[in-house]
């Protein structure tokens, strides 16, 4: 089969094109025809720090953990799913899981579920991991009817699908971000846009929530903008956040008596431990996609199996909005 792998890790480290028998399938597993898979964050972040993160694969390495593909071939022990299913999941692309730059992958059902009939693969590539995170985060918020939610970053990856699922556990929401193509995105989803750019925190929590703040802050851009997610959030508040990495006084947090969540949906994955949950959480949102209530937000620009090198710099430019997906 035809892979992409990486034999460096930095920065520059260049996707080669190799060839390598397809994995066989194993007791509990699929072996999955990969249609199109989504670049995330944590993507880029494994390709430019390698082992610095500990939960980079070793060289060579098959990076991206999402994808959307048909079942090849069916493992022992497996029920639920049949070959020529379209499946798509979050499975690999760390530790010693091969990720999905391949046109091959081996996926533990547990972390898998039927792609949304109503999808392309294309479009099914971009929601596991995004999807996953944004319905741990709102669930351990509690998040629903009567509250106010407030979602920084709206119109990205993360960003998009809480709003999206904010709204359909019945908050009412309001999402950060800047420019009118973003603005107008986060708007188009059913969200009230605020140009933070434009607007100071305390000008936009006096304005939206009377001074009072927001009962649950979804800061899926996070390092130092958690600053201004205890600034928005209310008294008791929840605050959930994608990107803890940093240092942070939590003062704040403390003097408002604000709930932190962390979420960090690879858990399942390192270290094999509730993976169905994952599976579960995706066969919830496959419904929620067919019945009209999310929708994946997909970057404008189009990546061939060939160009991930350039699907990479994409994402890390910034100038994506939505997801970035290659297609297989």
């Amino acid at each position: 089969m035809k892979k992409m792998i990486l034999n460096d890790y930095g920065p520059d480290a260049i996707f080669t094109p190799t060839e390598i028998e397809r994995p066989a399938v194993k007791p509990g597993h699929v072996l999955v025809r990969v249609k199109a898979t989504s670049v995330n964050t944590v993507d880029t972040m494994i390709r430019d720090m390698g082992k610095d993160l500990p939960l980079s694969p070793d060289l060579p390495a098959i990076l991206s953990m999402d994808f959307a593909g048909i079942v090849e071939e069916v493992g022992a022990d497996v029920k639920g799913f049949a070959v020529g299913d379209e499946v798509y999941g979050c499975a690999g692309g760390l530790a010693d899981l091969q990720g999905a730059l391949a046109e091959f992958m081996l996926a533990d059902i547990r972390l898998i579920a039927h792609k949304p009939k109503s999808l392309s693969m294309r479009e099914a590539a971009a929601l596991p991991l995004v999807g996953i995170t944004a319905w741990e985060g709102l669930k351990r918020a509690g998040a629903g009817k009567g509250h106010k939610v407030l979602v920084h970053g709206g119109a990205g990856g993360v960003g998009h699908i809480a709003v999206q699922l904010a709204q359909h556990l019945g908050a009412d929401v309001w999402s950060t971000g800047t420019g009118d193509a973003k603005l107008s995105a986060i708007k188009t989803f059913g969200a009230a846009p605020i140009d933070y750019a434009a607007e100071t925190v305390e000008a936009y929590v006096a304005a939206h929530t009377g001074g009072a703040g927001f009962d649950v802050v979804f800061d899926s851009v996070g390092g130092e903008n958690m600053t201004n997610s205890f600034a928005a959030a209310a008294l008791n508040a929840h605050v959930v956040t994608t990107v803890a990495l940093l240092e942070l006084d939590l003062s704040p947090a403390h003097f408002k008596g604000l709930s932190l969540h962390v979420v960090f949906m690879l858990l399942p994955m390192l270290h094999d431990v509730g993976r169905e949950t994952h599976g579960g959480i995706l066969s919830g949102l496959a419904k929620l996609v067919d019945a009209g209530s999310v929708t994946p937000l997909l970057d404008e620009k189009t990546f061939s199996f060939a160009e991930v090198g350039d699907a990479y710099a994409r994402l890390k430019s910034g100038q994506a909005m939505g997801k970035v997906v290659v297609e297989i």
